[in-house]
C-alpha cells in the first residue's frame, strides 16, 4: 500500500501508559480508566463520563437504561455505521429512518416530525463525518413530542454547530476510540449524560448490574457487593484507558492538522468539479472522515482504480436499507433517496495528522488520474 487509508499516531508515551498499568496490579476497570474519563470530561464539559469497551456498547447502554425496549420506535438515519441500527433492533425497538440532507449527509431535522408516531420513544442522530446534527431543532422537537435524545458522536469527538458541542443537547451522547477514530485505543467507547441517577445506572449496567467495580471491591476492606440489575459485561480495562490519556492535550493540535489536509483535498475537489460534504455556517466540524461523492455509475470503479495505485480507500457508508438484513426487515432503500444516492456516490480517502505533503500530493495523483479516466 502505497498510502494507507488510517495510519495511528501512537508511540512513547503510549507505551509508557501500558508500562505502568502492566506495572501495577489492576488490569481491569481502575484508576487509569478513571483518569482518562475525567480528562474527556473535562474536554467535553460534561460532569458525566462513564468509559465503555465500544461506541455500541454506549448505544445499548443508553437505549435499555431511557427504558426503551419491545414494540418502540426510534427515529434515525439511514446513512450511519450498522451498530446505529443493530442496538435499535436488539432492545425489540424498531428502526424508524429519516432521509438525510443533501449537503452534510446528516439526519433531515425538517423530516423527523412527519416519522413520529405513538410508539416514538427517542430519536438518535448521528454526526456524519465529524459534521453536527441541528441539534437546537432537534431538541425542540424532542420536547414537543416528550422524546429522549441519543446522539451517535463516534465521528465528532471535536465537533461544534450553533454554540453547541455533543451531548450539551442530548440525554446521551456515545462516542468512538475505535482503530480509525480520532483518538483510539484500539477498541473503545464513552457515553456522556446530563443526569447523574442515569450516568449511576448505565455504569452499573456496563459491569453485570453489579453495585462494585473489582478496583471498588479489592481496593479497599472488602465489601459485599449485590447485583441491582441485569446488566452486560461493556467497561472499558485500563489498560486501554491508559492509551487514550496521552492523546488528550494533543486533541485540538491534531483536529488543526486534518483541517489542514481537508482545505487541500477541497481545493482539489473544488478543481475538479468533483461534490463533498459542505461544512455549514456556524460549524466547527471534528474531521474524522475525508469523504468524496463522485458519479454513482463510476464509483466503484474509481474505488478499483485508486487501490491500483497503493491508495488506502473506504466507503462510509452504503446507505443501510442497501443492507441484506435491514432490507429484510422491510426496509427499501429508494424509500430514502439522498441517503440512498450518497451511499452510491461516496468514496473515504485517507485522513490522519501523519499525512505527509508526500502521501497528500500522492493521493489527489491518484484520485485525479481515477476521475478523468
Amino acid at each position: 500500500m502505497g498510502v494507507e487509508f488510517y495510519r495511528h499516531g501512537l508511540g512513547k508515551q503510549e507505551l509508557a501508559q501500558l508500562e505502568k498499568v502492566l506495572g501495577g496490579s489492576i488490569l481491569t476497570t481502575g484508576s487509569y480508566a478513571k483518569e482518562a474519563e475525567e480528562l474527556l470530561g473535562c474536554f467535553l464539559n460534561t460532569e458525566n463520563s462513564i468509559l465503555l469497551d465500544s461506541c455500541t456498547a454506549a448505544l445499548h447502554l443508553a437505549l435499555v437504561s431511557l427504558g426503551i425496549g419491545e414494540g418502540d420506535e426510534v427515529i434515525t438515519t439511514p446513512m450511519t455505521f450498522v451498530a446505529t441500527a443493530s442496538v435499535i433492533f436488539l432492545t425489540g425497538a424498531r428502526p424508524v429512518f429519516v432521509d438525510v440532507e443533501p449537503q452534510t449527509g446528516n439526519i433531515d431535522a425538517d423530516k423527523i416530525s412527519a416519522a413520529i408516531t405513538d410508539k416514538t420513544k427517542a430519536i438518535m442522530p448521528v454526526h456524519l463525518y465529524g459534521h453536527m446534527c441541528d441539534m437546537k431543532a432537534i431538541r425542540k422537537i424532542a420536547d414537543l413530542h416528550n422524546l429522549y435524545i441519543i446522539e451517535d458522536a463516534a465521528h465528532c469527538l471535536e465537533g461544534e454547530r450553533d454554540g453547541i458541542r455533543p451531548g450539551e443537547l442530548g440525554d446521551c451522547a456515545c462516542f468512538s476510540f475505535y482503530a480509525t477514530k480520532n483518538i483510539t485505543c484500539g477498541e473503545g467507547g464513552m457515553l456522556t449524560c446530563r443526569d447523574a441517577a442515569l450516568a449511576a445506572k448505565i455504569r452499573r449496567l456496563s459491569c453485570h448490574g453489579i453495585d462494585r467495580t473489582a478496583y471498588a471491591r479489592y481496593g479497599k476492606e472488602y465489601a459485599h457487593w449485590d447485583m441491582i440489575d441485569c446488566g452486560w459485561k461493556y467497561n472499558l480495562d485500563n489498560l486501554r484507558a491508559s492509551i487514550l490519556i496521552p492523546q488528550i492535550p494533543n486533541i485540538d493540535r491534531n483536529l488543526c492538522l486534518r483541517e489542514e489536509i481537508c482545505s487541500k483535498y477541497e481545493q482539489a475537489f473544488a478543481e475538479l468539479g468533483v461534490d463533498h460534504p459542505q461544512t455549514l455556517s456556524g460549524t466547527k466540524n471534528a474531521r474524522h472522515l475525508q469523504t468524496v461523492w463522485v458519479d454513482s455509475n463510476r464509483r466503484d470503479s474509481i474505488l478499483s482504480k485508486l487501490q491500483q495505485q497503493g491508495i488506502g480507500v473506504a466507503v462510509n457508508y452504503r446507505s443501510l436499507p442497501e443492507l441484506t438484513f435491514i432490507k429484510e426487515q422491510g426496509y427499501q432503500a429508494e424509500d430514502y433517496p439522498v441517503a440512498y444516492e450518497i451511499g452510491r456516490r461516496t468514496i473515504s480517502l485517507p485522513l490522519y495528522p501523519a499525512l505527509t505533503e508526500g502521501d497528500l500530493k500522492t493521493t489527489l495523483e491518484a484520485f485525479k488520474k481515477s476521475v478523468k479516466l
